[in-house]
């Protein structure tokens, strides 16, 4: 991003204002907040995708079994769903600059002690701390970009996904020649990836202090005295309270407590973001295996994971700007989709021939996952709605995630082949389509709660 667009972003007047309206941030406060969130962002996925080309060694070293490394792939998701939970209330009470602040120290400090893991259980438990950062981390992106950017929620979501799939991308590429490099021990090879989380957490330190962008919990008015606009239009997506007047003089009315599993929208939702999640496990447990058994070496079959992944670092800034100026995101759940199926479906017919094709529409499918963040910003008024719906989304959709590793490995090996679980893959892009269509719909959490 250039410093005329940083500049675009802290000077235009927005005519579009959050319905909670907060004070206007100064300049340079919104210029750290777009560095933090780049940098969180990076840091959001080295963690799992770091550990896939190494896991044979790591494996070797610390005699873990085969049942334990499968868990291993499913690891993430349950970590996401469980840990994920916490956040909206940790949020509400510390705000949401502290906790991922605190978010990254944890990853920072998992990540630097998984290499001194001396068996299984330490080198779980370390996982899972830095796992934990990443679960709290994750839930308040989307929070964070609606308190502090509800005029660019398309742009600054695309910034922050565009962050995450280069993270991914480099972690999945470079984890194996840094190790060589650094003397050939995957200790070196994992642990140097909490130095970039540490560096994450400088421009969080400051915004840790900021109050006044923390969620309000059910019950709970606005700031007094916060000075509001009656009569300004919402933001793109988010639909002002019929009827609803504001003044500096009145505190705002209290919220209504959110009971979100009365929610079709936040359901769907979950769906949505359930099943794009077991589509990307997949594809970054099992990618490689896929194209190996067909007759692709080793190198180039890690090559062209790495570009279903790269796939991500331009189309994840693209598409949500795209996804903010439509009031119905379906029709991009469905073009993503498509994709998918024909990447899977080309996987079964010609996995050599097209294999380049293959990737790079598999690719494009595993953008879902902006496109799930852009929406969850879009369906919910107030920052306390979208941290509650980002929470129920992802934590539930995790959960759901968490088998299909675990089901495509175990058709692998009692089918002896790769048709039973393309064919699980491709048909799990049907319902992705429906939930998709569902939750694009323009509507938001509190219209229907």
């Amino acid at each position: 991003m250039s410093n005329d667009d940083l500049a675009t972003l802290d000077t235009a007047a927005p005519s579009r204002r959050d319905p909670e309206q907060r004070p206007a941030p100064s300049p340079w406060r919104r210029r750290l907040v777009v560095v933090g969130l780049l940098l969180a962002a990076l840091n959001l996925r080295p963690a799992v995708t770091s550990l896939g080309p190494l896991l044979k060694e790591v494996r070797d070293d610390l005699g873990m079994s085969g049942t334990v490394a499968g868990l291993l792939t499913s690891m993430p998701a349950a970590c996401f769903a469980v840990f994920g939970l916490t956040a909206p209330r940790l949020a509400r009470r510390f705000g949401p600059g502290a906790v991922v602040c605190t978010g990254l120290a944890a990853i920072a400090t998992g990540l630097a002690l998984r290499p001194f893991a001396g068996g299984t259980v330490a080198f779980l438990c370390a996982s899972a701390l830095g796992l934990a950062g990443i679960a709290v981390s994750n839930i308040l992106m989307p929070v964070i970009v609606k308190s502090w950017f509800p005029d660019r929620v398309g742009s600054m979501t695309g910034l922050y996904s565009m962050g995450l799939s280069l993270g991914t991308a480099s972690a999945a590429a470079v984890t194996v020649p840094m190790t060589d490099a650094l003397g050939g021990s995957w200790r070196a090879g994992l642990g140097v990836w909490a130095a970039l989380a540490g560096v994450a957490m400088l421009p969080w330190l400051f915004l840790a202090r900021d109050r006044t962008h923390r969620p309000s919990g059910p019950g709970q008015a606005a700031a007094p005295g916060t000075p509001a606009a009656p009569n300004e239009p919402a933001a793109p997506g988010i639909q002002a309270v019929p009827g609803a007047q504001a003044s500096p003089s009145t505190p705002a009315a209290p919220e209504p407590a959110i009971r979100i599993t009365r929610s079709p929208t936040a359901w769907a939702m979950a769906v949505f973001f359930g099943l794009q999640s077991t589509a990307a496990y997949i594809t970054m447990g099992w990618m490689p295996q896929i194209f190996r058994d067909a007759g692709v070496s080793a190198s180039t079959s890690g090559v062209l994971l790495a570009v279903i992944m790269a796939m991500g670092v331009p189309l994840a800034f693209v598409l949500p700007r795209a996804a903010a100026r439509l009031r119905n995101q379906g029709v991009l759940a469905v073009a993503l989709g498509v994709c998918g199926i024909i990447g899977y479906a080309g996987l079964w017919l010609a996995p050599v021939g097209g294999a380049w094709l293959w990737a790079v529409l598999l690719g494009v499918a595993n953008c879902a996952f902006p496109l799930a963040l852009t929406m969850i910003s879009m369906r919910a008024r107030t920052s306390a709605g979208v941290v509650r719906l980002s929470a129920f989304a992802q934590s539930t959709g995790y959960l759901l995630s968490i088998p299909g590793p675990l089901l495509v490995g175990t058709l692998y090996q009692h089918s002896g082949g790769w048709g039973a679980p393309l064919a699980l893959m491709a048909g799990l892009m049907v319902p992705q389509i429906v939930a998709g269509l569902l939750a694009g719909r323009d509507r938001t959490l509190e219209d229907e709660i």
